[in-house]
């Protein structure tokens, strides 16, 4: 099973200015969780972003927040208890006038509702915190979740390796930045291929 960029969200959780400097790794992590969001702006994906308690951990980097759609705002640690799952899967909108009132023939079909995007791309910190909760709370809402690997951080590689084993467990897909890039393009041909690769490079 591949990802498919017209069934996919984005989602990047939680790269705050004060959680960021004691994040292992953090500017790699920071690094691929911009280079996921100008790419999902290529492919046309929808980028959402969260931030934990911003009061006092800050904002996510600016660049990072310019990318997103909307970026929530939440106390909680699993962003999909906060409301997350309505931003991702849009109610469907009623049907204008009163259908019922017409004969049978004079109705018309009821609008499709909009497409669902059930594939949520996530990726953020800390890995066994913000990032597992709310992985694990979209998994129980029926998502299709996948986590990217080396766009996830913890303050120790502990901490981030057994959050990475838990969410596997869970029937989340691990995957990587670059596996996501081609597995949305899938060919050489697709017309934003030299702007990804220019990205990954």
């Amino acid at each position: 099973m591949l990802l498919d960029a017209s069934d996919s969200q984005l989602l990047l959780v939680d790269y705050q200015a004060r959680l960021m400097p004691v994040i292992h790794e953090g500017s790699q992590v920071l690094g691929n969780a911009l280079r996921l969001a100008r790419m999902a702006r290529l492919m046309k994906v929808p980028v959402w972003g969260t931030e934990q308690n911003p009061d006092k951990l800050g904002p996510n980097p600016p660049e990072l927040r310019e990318l997103c759609q909307k970026t929530m705002s939440k106390m909680q640690f699993g962003a999909a208890t906060d409301g997350l799952g309505e931003w991702l899967r849009p109610a469907a909108r009623p049907v204008p006038g009163n259908a019922r009132s017409l004969p049978k023939h004079l109705q018309k079909p009821p609008a499709a509702a909009v497409a669902e995007r059930q594939t949520i791309v996530v990726a953020g910190c800390e890995a066994h915190v913000c990032l597992l909760q709310t992985a694990l709370g979209l998994v129980e809402q029926e998502f299709d979740v996948w986590v990217v690997t080396d766009a996830c951080g913890s303050r120790t590689e502990r901490n981030r390796d057994a959050a990475f084993d838990r969410l596997a467990g869970a029937g989340v897909e691990l995957v990587t930045t670059e596996m996501v890039a081609f597995e949305w393009l899938r060919t050489a041909e697709h017309p934003a291929f030299r702007d990804v690769q220019a990205l990954i490079k």
